[in-house]
């Protein structure tokens, strides 16, 4: 079981809505038409049409599985005294004395860009539960780097 914010979760029902209602059909329709211009042994259209509607029959059965098992998670029903699901937590990287703050989710929302981390990531899963004040520490590729909570905020 995995959980999503309600923005998650709508992010993905709209994308699996559009693949169905409009990228699939296309892509049957494709295949239909490459399929008619006659011998599929030498139609490299026919071909890349069989692995476009491949590809997006893969994905549609992804997402259903991601809609299937996960549930949008409850804001309010999170502590918010300990960082968790949602909460944006600001830290100190106690070896560099580098300040960085991210906002920990499911893997299905991870975007280091946007600032998101995973909660299975090393430093997200060091995170989980802990207080402002306490420190956390994360062991990644390059060792185990000792983090300071500074703050826990949520949204």
């Amino acid at each position: 079981m995995e959980y999503l914010s309600q923005q998650r979760h709508d992010e993905i029902a709209a994308e699996l809505k559009h693949l169905i209602e409009e990228v699939y059909p296309k892509a049957a329709e494709e295949l239909a038409e490459m399929s008619a211009q006659g011998d599929r042994s030498d139609n490299a259209g026919y071909r890349e049409a069989r692995r476009f509607q491949g590809r997006t029959i893969s994905r549609i059965r992804f997402l259903q599985k991601i809609l299937e098992h996960s549930r949008v998670i409850n804001p309010d029903a999170l502590p918010k005294d300990r960082v968790s699901l949602l909460s944006t937590v600001e830290f100190t990287n106690l070896t560099t004395n580098t300040r960085m703050k991210f906002e920990i989710v499911s893997p299905h929302e991870m975007d280091l860009e946007a600032g998101k981390i995973s909660l299975n990531s090393p430093i997200g899963a060091a995170l989980m539960g802990k207080k402002v004040g306490e420190i956390a520490e994360a062991k990644v590729p390059s060792g185990t780097l000792r983090l300071r909570i500074d703050s826990i905020r949520f949204q």
